[in-house]
C-alpha cells in the first residue's frame, strides 16, 4: 500500500513550530486534542524564534498569534487527516474559483474557543484583540456571493464534521482594490500577500504536473487495445498551499488546498545556453501567470485563455490530488473510486473537471471508456449560481483545441455518446439534438460547459427554489425532461459563526442571556425570541445592540467616505457587486427623489435616512462603472446640502469587502435585495441581513421568497413584479409611458438629464436614462420604480415607531435559522454527499 498522506506533520515544519503526537485514546471523535502550549507561551515563543522580533510593531504581534493559533491546532489537524484516511466515509471534494474566506483569526479564536486566552497573550503588549485582527489582510481569493457562499460552506462542513477538502487557486493578486477617484472606479492591485500569509503552509511533496498545449498521438499495445498519449506538452507544476478550517469547538480541521503555479524548472538549460535568456524568462513567467490575479477581464483574447487555462489548472491538480489520496487508502483499485469521493462543483467554472477526470483514468491509470464514465458520472455533482445565460461559461473549439487537445477530444466523445441518448429520446428531431448538444456549431464553435457539467454529473442543484423552478422549467428544460431525478434544490445558507456570533458578538451575548448558548450549535432554536417580542426590557437592549452597531457602522463610513451618519437615522444599505440586475441604479433614482423632496419642501412624515451603497464593477462593465460615478455624483450633491443632510445622508463605500460587511451587517435597520424577479439565483447578503436583525426591501426573487416564507409579510417590504409578470412585460414593455405616468420617475429622469449632477461633464449620465427609457431595458426599473418608493414610505412609517420596528428586527432574527449553512449542508450530505 502507498504511505498515507499527513500533511500536517510537513504543516508543523513549515509553520516553524514544534508539533507533538498526542495519543488520541479515549479521546471522543468531536473532542479536540490538548494543545501543545498555552497561547501566551506560543506567542512569545513565535516573536523570540520564529519572527525574531523583541520589539514587534503591530503586525508582527498578529503574525506572531496567529502562528501561535495555528500551532494550537495542528494535532487537531493531523488527527483530522488520519481519521478521515482511516475512515469508511465519501470525502468531498468542493471545487471553486473563488473561496472568498475574510480575515481568519477571529473565526479561529471563536471555533477553537482561544478568544478570551487571545485577549491574555496579548496584555503584556498593551494592545487590544480588536486592534491587533484589523492588521491581517482580507484573503484575496474571490470577489463576490459565490466565493463567500463557498467559504460559509467549507465552515459548515467543518462544523458538521464532514471530511470535505476545499480546492481552489492561491491568487498572488487579488480581483482588484477599489478606488474611487473623481467618481470613478479605479482598479488597483489587490497585493494581499505582501506581509506573508501565516496561515498557509507550502507542501512541494504534494506537487503535480499539469499539461498544456501540445498534441495527441495514439498506438496498439501488445493485448490490442488503442491508447492515446498527449505529448509535447507545456507543463506547469501546482504546488499545494493548505489552510486551515477549524469545526466550531469539535475536534475537526479541515483544509481548503490552494494552488500556486509554479515553472517546472526555473529556466529552459538549452534554450538558455543557446543564448535565448529572455525566452527562457518568459516560458517561466507564463506558467507561473496561471495564478498571478483572480479572474482576469477576458474582454481580451489573452483574458480568456488565461482564464480558461486557471480552470483547467485547478480541475487538473486538484483531481490528481484526489486520485493519489484514494490509491494511498484503497490501492490501485478505482472501480470504487465514486462510493469513496464526490466532487462538488462550484458554478460552471470547473466543469472541465469532467473530461479530465476522464482523462486521468483513460490515459493513466488505463480504465475503459464505460468504466471511466460509470465512475466519472457518478462522482460529479454540479451546482448551477446564475440564470442569466450569458453568465454560461462557453469556450470556443479552436482555443480548447489549442491549449487542451487531449480534453478536447474526450468531450467531443462525451458529446457523441450522449446525442446517441438523446436521439433516443427525440427520435428524428434534428433541432433538438442541435439545441441540446455540448458543441454550440456556428462560425466559431464553442463547448458550452454548463450543458458538459450537466451531461457529466449525477446532481443538479440550484440555490434557491424559485432559482430551480426557472432552471427546469426555462433554461435547462429540455435536460429535465431528459433526466428529471438529476436536478434538485438546495437553498443556499451562511455560517452564523462568522455572521452573528463573530460579527455581532453583542447581539449574541443578549441572545445568550435569554436562550442559553445551545442556539450557537443549532441556529433554529433562535424561533424562542419571538416569546420576547412583548418584553419591554428585552426590545429596550436589543435597540440599544443595534444603536452600538450602527456607531461603528457609522465610523467607519466617516473613515471611508469622509460623510457623517447619524446613528438615530434609518441605515438603508445596499451592498453588492454592481451590475444591472441588481438595481443600484433603483436605488440611486430613489435617493434623488427624496433629495427631491426634501428641495420642494415636502418632508411631512418624512423620517430622516442615511443610504449606503458600496460593491465593485467589474474593470471591462462600463455600465455598472458609470452607475457608481452617477451614486458618487449624487452623494456629493445630498451631502453637501446643509438643508438636506438633516434628512438624508449618501455614500458609496469604496473596496466593499468582508471585512467590511462584519461591521456593515450588524448595524444595517433595512437591507436592500432589490434585483428584477427571476434574475438573481439566490443572494447570500440577504441572509446576514437578516441574521442580524435588518429588514429587508425587496422583490420576490432568489432567497428573497423564502426569507418572507420564514418571516412574515409584516415583517418584509415587499415590492414590485413576480418573475412571471417580467416575463410578459416583456413582449410588449413600452417604459416611456410608465415614466409619463409616473410624476415621481419623470422628475428624477428629469434631473439627470439637466446636468445637475454632472456640471462640469454635459450628457454623462444620458446613457443611463436611456437604458431605462429603452424597451428592451431587462431589468425593468421604470417598472418597479413607484412600487419601490411606495415600499420606502411604508419602512419609513414603520421606523417612525421604534419599538415596533425592533420587534420585527427580533422577528427577523427569530426565524433567520433556516438560512444557516449547516442547514444547507446537512441537505448536501444527506440528499447528494451521501455517505458523506
Amino acid at each position: 500500500m502507498p504511505k498515507r498522506e499527513t500533511s500536517t506533520v510537513e504543516s508543523a515544519a513549515a509553520g516553524g513550530v514544534q508539533a507533538t503526537e498526542h495519543s488520541m485514546k479515549g479521546k471522543s471523535r468531536h473532542e479536540p486534542c490538548e494543545p501543545c502550549d498555552a497561547l501566551p507561551a506560543c506567542l512569545e515563543r513565535q516573536l523570540r524564534y520564529n519572527l525574531c522580533r523583541f520589539e514587534p510593531r503591530s503586525q508582527d504581534l498578529f503574525h506572531a498569534l496567529a502562528l501561535g493559533v495555528k500551532e494550537q491546532l495542528l494535532d487537531d489537524w493531523r488527527s483530522t487527516r488520519s481519521r478521515d484516511a482511516e475512515g469508511d466515509k465519501r470525502q468531498v471534494a468542493y471545487l471553486s474559483l473563488e473561496f472568498l474566506m475574510g480575515r481568519a483569526l477571529g473565526n479561529a479564536l471563536l471555533n477553537l474557543d482561544l478568544t478570551q486566552d487571545a485577549r491574555h497573550a496579548l496584555l503584556p503588549f498593551a494592545v487590544t484583540l480588536e486592534t491587533l485582527a484589523q492588521e491581517e489582510h482580507d484573503a484575496g481569493l474571490g470577489n463576490g456571493g459565490l466565493g463567500r457562499l463557498a467559504a460559509c460552506f467549507l465552515d459548515s462542513c467543518a462544523s458538521m464534521d464532514i471530511a470535505a477538502t476545499g480546492y481552489g487557486i492561491r491568487y498572488e493578486y487579488g480581483m482588484f482594490a477599489q478606488k474611487i477617484v473623481d467618481g470613478f472606479q479605479i482598479e488597483r492591485p489587490d497585493r494581499w500577500l505582501r506581509e506573508g500569509n501565516p496561515w498557509e503552509v507550502r507542501l512541494h511533496a504534494y506537487s503535480v504536473l499539469v499539461p498544456f498545449f501540445g498534441h495527441t498521438e495514439s498506438y496498439v499495445d501488445r493485448e490490442g487495445r488503442r491508447h492515446i498519449q498527449w505529448v509535447g506538452t507545456q507543463d506547469v507544476r501546482a504546488v499545494p498551499h493548505d489552510m486551515p478550517v477549524p469545526g466550531y469547538r469539535n475536534g475537526r480541521i479541515n483544509t481548503l488546498r490552494l494552488w500556486k503555479a509554479e515553472a517546472t524548472d526555473d529556466f529552459d538549460l538549452e534554450e538558455f545556453n543557446q543564448g535565448d535568456y529572455a525566452e527562457a524568462v518568459a516560458r517561466k513567467n507564463l506558467a507561473e501567470q496561471i495564478t498571478m490575479v483572480l479572474y482576469p477581464n477576458d474582454a481580451s483574447e489573452n483574458g480568456k485563455e488565461l482564464r480558461l487555462r486557471q480552470q483547467y489548472f485547478l480541475c487538473s491538480a486538484s483531481l490528481q490530488d484526489m486520485l493519489r489520496r484514494h490509491i494511498a487508502r484503497f490501492g490501485d483499485d478505482l472501480s470504487q473510486f465514486a462510493k469513496h469521493n464526490v466532487v462538488q462543483l462550484n458554478d460552471t467554472h470547473p466543469a472541465i473537471a469532467v473530461p479530465e477526470l476522464m482523462r486521468l483514468l483513460i490515459d493513466v491509470h488505463c480504465l475503459e471508456w464505460d468504466q471511466a464514465w460509470a465512475i466519472t458520472s457518478a462522482t460529479m455533482a454540479y451546482t448551477n449560481h446564475t440564470l442569466l445565460p450569458e453568465a454560461l461559461e462557453c469556450w470556443s473549439v479552436r482555443m480548447l483545441g489549442h491549449m487542451l487537445p487531449r480534453i478536447l477530444e474526450i468531450i467531443f466523445e462525451i458529446n457523441a455518446r450522449y446525442l446517441d441518448l438523446v436521439a433516443h429520446h427525440w427520435p428524428g428531431d434534428a433541432d433538438m439534438l442541435a439545441k441540446m448538444s455540448i458543441i454550440e456549431e456556428g462560425s466559431e464553435p464553442r463547448v458550452r460547459m454548463a450543458y458538459l457539467a450537466i451531461v457529466g454529473s449525477f446532481s443538479v442543484n440550484g440555490v434557491a427554489a424559485l432559482h430551480t423552478e426557472l432552471l427546469t422549467r426555462g433554461l435547462f428544460k429540455d435536460f429535465h425532461a431528459l433526466w428529471a431525478d438529476k436536478f434538485n434544490n438546495k437553498t443556499n445558507g451562511v455560517t452564523p459563526r462568522r455572521w452573528l456570533m463573530a460579527c455581532n458578538p453583542q447581539l449574541a451575548s443578549l441572545i445568550d442571556r435569554r436562550l442559553g448558548s445551545d442556539w450557537r450549535e443549532d441556529l433554529n432554536r433562535l424561533s424562542s425570541l419571538g416569546a420576547f417580542t412583548s418584553d419591554t426590557d428585552f426590545i429596550k437592549a436589543w435597540r440599544e445592540v443595534k444603536t452600538a452597531n450602527k456607531a461603528a457602522l457609522a465610523a467607519l463610513v466617516e473613515h471611508e467616505c469622509g460623510v457623517t451618519f447619524d446613528t438615530q437615522m434609518l441605515f438603508d444599505v445596499q451592498v453588492k457587486r454592481i451590475h444591472e440586475y441588481k438595481r443600484q441604479l433603483m436605488n440611486v433614482l430613489h435617493v434623488i427623489h427624496l433629495y427631491q423632496r426634501v428641495l420642494k419642501g415636502d418632508t411631512q412624515g418624512m423620517v430622516p435616512r442615511c443610504v449606503l451603497i458600496g460593491g465593485k464593477a467589474a474593470p471591462g462593465y462600463a455600465t455598472a462603472k458609470l452607475i457608481i460615478k452617477l451614486a458618487g455624483n449624487v452623494a456629493h450633491m445630498v451631502n453637501s446640502d446643509p438643508h438636506v443632510t438633516p434628512w438624508l445622508r449618501f455614500a458609496f463605500l469604496p473596496n466593499y469587502n468582508v471585512s467590511a460587511m462584519e461591521v456593515i451587517a450588524p448595524g444595517t435597520d433595512l437591507s436592500e435585495q432589490i434585483s428584477t424577479a427571476g434574475k438573481e439565483a439566490s443572494g447570500t447578503g440577504n441572509m446576514k441581513f437578516m441574521m442580524n436583525g435588518a429588514l429587508t426591501m425587496g422583490t420576490l426573487d432568489g432567497a428573497n421568497i423564502e426569507i418572507l416564507e420564514a418571516v412574515g409579510e409584516d415583517n418584509f417590504f415587499l415590492f414590485g413584479l413576480n418573475a412571471d409578470e417580467v416575463a410578459r412585460l416583456k413582449e410588449d414593455y413600452r417604459p416611456k409611458d410608465i415614466i409619463a405616468a409616473s410624476p415621481a420617475l419623470c422628475s428624477v429622469l428629469e434631473l439627470i438629464r439637466s446636468g445637475h449632477f454632472s456640471l462640469q461633464e454635459p450628457g454623462l449620465f444620458d446613457p443611463l436614462v436611456d437604458a431605462i427609457e429603452s424597451p428592451w431595458d431587462q431589468w425593468m426599473t421604470a417598472a418597479d420604480f413607484d412600487a419601490f418608493v411606495s415600499a420606502q414610505a411604508r419602512a419609513a412609517a414603520l421606523y417612525a415607531t421604534p419599538d415596533e420596528w425592533t420587534v420585527r428586527s427580533i422577528r427577523n432574527t427569530a426565524a433567520s435559522g433556516r438560512f444557516s449553512s449547516d442547514a444547507t449542508i446537512a441537505r448536501y450530505r444527506d440528499d447528494i454527499w451521501r455517505g458523506a
